[in-house]
């Protein structure tokens, strides 16, 4: 279990007054650090870093809400590989969908709509490539959001919860509560998920190797990690007209000779972008060199 936790809501912009010490420890120069990125770009970013040895989280505006996006589409796939391990579930039960299921980023479901995929099938590439049917139709499998918040409640986390479909889920303007989560809770059921009895082992392997196979993380966190590290995430964007831009990379690293962290980053633009915003990108991947720093700092 996630026990000790740093909650730290990062250091005051302007001068510090004499009374209050500055913060000099790790998590108190890593959570500056991450204000600093916020402050360059504007917008609001929340990010944590859990140490899977030690249970440390180290987080900057860790407990804001944030909505998954297309981010909760990882604990899906978790969610259909546990089933499958503790038979209530077959994940290589063959499905079928029509047209009508269909949307923007479907792409694989959009190529088997003749033939069906299996759960697992459906589970891979909801993880890898996003394909937002494939969501809706697991999700229609397994009992509805109300399935995967359960469970979210079930590895302790009180605050993730899931409460529509694609598209509606990414339509969260500042406020909302409904499709969110935190940075803290985020990183902290991945490290559950990945490196503890949660899940049983060969679940967790084949997670962690979809989530390493996954390529639309290769210039958001995953970019600012040093090319050794083993690292795996899954990303979401939502660009929602009059609620402005999200970008969202949650996942783990594995530094060598060391234990591995679990990250959940999440930066809301104050604007709603056309596309892809590189300046945003850039947010992320400059949360992932802040984890390498943080890595290396405390060797």
């Amino acid at each position: 279990m996630i026990e000790r936790r740093h909650f730290l809501a990062g250091v005051a912009a302007g001068a510090v007054s004499a009374c209050v010490p500055l913060d000099t420890s790790v998590p108190g120069r890593i959570a500056s650090q991450l204000r600093i990125i916020e402050a360059a770009q504007g917008g609001t970013l929340g990010a944590a870093f859990v140490d899977t040895a030690s249970r440390q989280v180290t987080s900057y505006n860790g407990n804001a809400l944030f909505p998954h996006c297309s981010s909760f589409k990882l604990s899906l796939a978790a969610l259909v590989l546990a089933l499958d391990e503790a038979g209530e579930i077959d994940a290589d039960e063959k499905v079928r969908w029509t047209s009508d299921d269909l949307m923007f980023v479907s792409p694989f479901t959009t190529k088997r709509v003749d033939e069906g995929a299996t759960l697992r099938e459906l589970a891979e590439f909801t993880q890898k490539y996003s394909d937002n049917a494939a969501a809706n139709i697991l999700l229609g499998k397994l009992g509805g959001p109300e399935r995967l918040t359960r469970f979210w409640r079930d590895l302790g986390d009180t605050t993730s919860r899931l409460d529509r479909l694609e598209p509606a889920l990414n339509n969260v303007p500042p406020g909302e509560v409904r499709d969110t989560t935190s940075a803290i809770a985020m990183a902290t059921s991945l490290a559950k998920m990945l490196y503890s009895n949660a899940i049983l082992k060969s679940a967790r392997d084949t997670l962690k190797q979809w989530m390493v196979d996954t390529p639309t993380g290769k210039d958001r966190v995953r970019k600012g990690l040093p090319e050794s590290w083993r690292a795996g995430d899954k990303t979401g964007t939502s660009i929602w007209p009059g609620v402005g831009s999200v970008y969202v990379d949650i996942g783990f690293a594995e530094p060598e000779g060391r234990a591995p962290i679990t990250f959940a980053a999440y930066f809301r633009a104050r604007e709603t972008h056309d596309g892809m915003d590189p300046a945003s990108l850039a947010v992320l991947e400059q949360v992932g060199q802040t984890l390498a720093r943080m890595v290396r700092t405390s060797a």
